[in-house]
């Protein structure tokens, strides 16, 4: 009888947890979202995705060519043609996807690089975000999802300037959470891996050797699943977004003191972070052979032209 009272009590507290924890689904149809870097690759996978899901949609790009493309493409999924943004009404869900990349050894790039980094990839999300937040807290109603990157989890060769910004939206991305989560907004932060976009096209020119190797242990996803897995995170309110293996590892082993949105999360988070830091213990030897090795073939090619 004590036993099944004790069962009983354990029971009903993580029913009482799990209903405070888990946020109520956000849906799609009937929604504004507001997509910055919206015109291809994530951005223009995550309009369509939302557009045939019953949401209007505005994007925000810098290139006008393939703004008008995207445009166009999207506005095909759609019955009635979209209205102009000010007619949308108030935002429902920002992405902030808009980003950059920059790879080189840290004494080989320029210093302008770095602040490029912070004003495309962190700052950017600051201004958009300050522009709606407001309005999500008066209607008790919003998502807000910053893209980063598993470069936002893990600091690899080549990205000291495009870590360093990525990690600083995982501090922006905490701190607000504890502000908005009275209002019934929920933040997500994205972690995708290398995605076959035509950013991606145009970092590999600038990829150093070891930076290619390393990335290469991840493989490429298609935009379309980094997309619906983010925005489906997003409309339920989960707070780390991840898709692959390694995503799975990755924001298991880095979750520290993020909020918790899934008692089911929680639960997986304590169980495996012993035995992930275990695991990234082999990721992390095999990163520094790759450098190694690199070194090596680097010192003997210049030995041999000297």
């Amino acid at each position: 009888m004590f036993w099944f009272i004790v069962i009983c009590c354990i029971i009903i507290f993580f029913v009482l947890v799990s209903r405070y924890l888990s946020p109520v689904r956000l849906e799609l149809n009937g929604s504004h979202v507001l997509i910055t870097g919206g015109s291809s690759g994530i951005g223009k996978a995550m309009a369509l995705y939302v557009v045939k899901h019953g949401a209007s949609v505005t994007i925000v790009a810098r290139n006008k060519i393939k703004l008008q493309e995207a445009k166009a493409e999207i506005e095909k999924c759609l019955k009635n043609s979209q209205q102009a943004e000010n007619n949308l009404g108030p935002v429902d869900i920002l992405i902030n996807n808009a980003g950059t990349s920059i790879c080189g050894v840290f004494e080989e790039l320029d210093k302008s690089e770095f602040q490029k980094m912070m004003d495309i990839n962190y700052i950017g999300g600051v201004y958009m975000t300050r522009a709606v937040v407001k309005s999500m807290k008066e209607r008790n109603r919003g998502r807000i999802i910053f893209v980063s990157s598993q470069a936002g989890q893990i600091g690899l060769f080549g990205y000291t300037a495009y870590s360093a910004s990525k990690y600083a939206l995982r501090g922006l991305g905490e701190a607000l959470q504890m502000e908005v989560k009275p209002y019934n907004i929920y933040v997500t932060l994205a972690f995708p891996p290398d995605t076959d976009t035509p950013g991606f096209a145009l970092e590999q020119e600038t990829k150093v050797k070891e930076t290619s190797l390393i990335s290469e242990t991840a493989g490429l996803l298609s935009p379309n699943d980094v997309a619906q897995k983010v925005i489906e995170d997003s409309l339920n309110g989960k707070f780390l977004s991840h898709i692959g293996i390694d995503g799975y590892l990755l924001a298991n082993i880095t979750c520290g003191m993020s909020p918790t949105t899934s008692l089911l999360e929680f639960i997986q988070q304590v169980l495996t972070m012993s035995v992930f830091r275990l695991v990234s213990l082999f990721y992390i030897v095999k990163f520094d052979s790759i450098v190694q090795k690199c070194k090596q073939e680097r010192e003997s090619a210049k030995l041999k032209t000297s």
